[in-house]
């Protein structure tokens, strides 16, 4: 189960109790995961009386009026303020953000065949899991690049989407970063670079999950879902990539094409007004996204929200592409390297490389 909570700017926690209990009849929305039902309620503010006023603000939680919690209560201490970011965002502009597209680099090798039809199996239980029906998945011929389904998913079904992606998300980067660590302490050699970028991937991949659990507030189900889903994952991971990093980093990149497309389409269903509450300029966007990805004023929709995360699963693809085609013992990371005078040409940008650069674009 999963649902959202409430939004203190908004209204007080009085006025949350009385709405809810007054309005709850008329506001309660239902989407599925894996046929158990997931419940939604909708609150508004003291001013707003109509049901599609409802719509535009922040929803809460399921569990009940006294039970309202904020996930992320600021901890008060006797001297310190405030954590930073261990890896701060260095903030994308518009034009970085917008060239995003979807794209699928075909599988060249027996392991990239393997990769890609492991993620087709993990789209699929996704969906199962998630409680997308068959008129709300795309074209299965094109399955990463293709946009159009009969029907939209709703505000809830993104939620339980993302919320279970990005828990998972955060797995990959997190266990190769550890075993590259663990062989660069066995092997007494250097790792070249390649450990601090996987770990700030997986940070990366967490901070968007922490993002949405902002918005909503999964009940049991969905954690005993999400925790034998990681379990699974996360031994799956170790293993592979003690028997080949290769394949484990294709995987990852074409996960994260998956990813692409998944916050593509929902940008689209946006622009097309098929999600009216996070259509409306009154949402407001959790304050942790607008200081993490440091937003300008005038960009925090929903809509810029999910184009900032877009950006940073675009960067994870090309990033794991191109990883997956260098030496993994041996080669440098092209991403936090020095290039030598007239050879700075080189230097990759992933975001700009959907498909990856083959080896002898950054290492020669």
């Amino acid at each position: 189960m999963i649902a959202t909570k409430v939004n203190n700017r908004l209204c007080t926690p009085g006025q949350v109790a009385q709405l809810g209990q007054r309005l709850a009849p008329l506001c309660r929305s239902q989407s599925s995961i894996a046929g158990y039902p997931a419940v939604l309620r909708i609150t508004a503010g003291a001013h707003q009386h109509q049901h599609q006023s409802f719509l535009s603000s922040r929803s809460f939680s399921t569990t009940g009026t006294t039970q309202l919690r904020d996930f992320f209560p600021a901890s008060e201490t006797t001297f310190i303020r405030r954590t930073p970011p261990a890896w701060p965002h260095h903030g994308w502009t518009e034009k970085e953000m917008l060239s995003v597209v979807p794209e699928h680099r075909e599988p060249r090798s027996a392991g990239d065949w393997v990769a890609w039809k492991i993620v087709r199996i993990c789209r699929w239980c996704t969906d199962v899991a998630t409680g997308i029906g068959p008129e709300q998945q795309v074209d299965k011929k094109h399955p990463t690049t293709s946009m159009s389904a009969e029907k939209p998913l709703t505000e809830a079904q993104w939620l339980v989407r993302f919320i279970f992606l990005e828990s998972i998300a955060g797995v990959p980067g997190m266990v190769a970063g550890m075993l590259r660590h663990l062989g660069s302490l066995r092997r007494l050699k250097r790792d070249n670079g390649w450990i601090e970028t996987l770990l700030e991937e997986s940070y990366n991949e967490r901070m968007h999950l922490l993002t949405f659990m902002k918005m909503c507030e999964p009940g049991w189900f969905m954690k005993t879902m999400i925790m034998g889903a990681q379990g699974v994952f996360f031994n799956a991971m170790f293993l592979t990539y003690l028997v080949s990093p290769k394949i484990m980093h294709r995987f990852v990149g074409y996960l994260e094409e998956e990813a692409v497309h998944t916050y593509t389409r929902c940008i689209n269903e946006i622009e097309r007004g098929d999600l009216p509450k996070w259509s409306d300029p009154n949402f407001k966007i959790p304050e942790l996204a607008v200081t993490y990805w440091r937003m300008p004023e005038e960009k925090q929709t929903m809509r810029d929200l999910i184009l900032y995360i877009r950006a940073d699963e675009a960067v994870h693809r090309g990033v794991n592409h191109t990883l997956s085609n260098l030496n993994q013992k041996e080669d440098p990371n092209p991403f936090v390297s020095d290039y030598k005078a007239g050879d700075d040409g080189h230097r990759p940008n992933p975001a700009l490389k959907p498909k990856g650069y083959e080896r002898e674009e950054v290492i020669g």
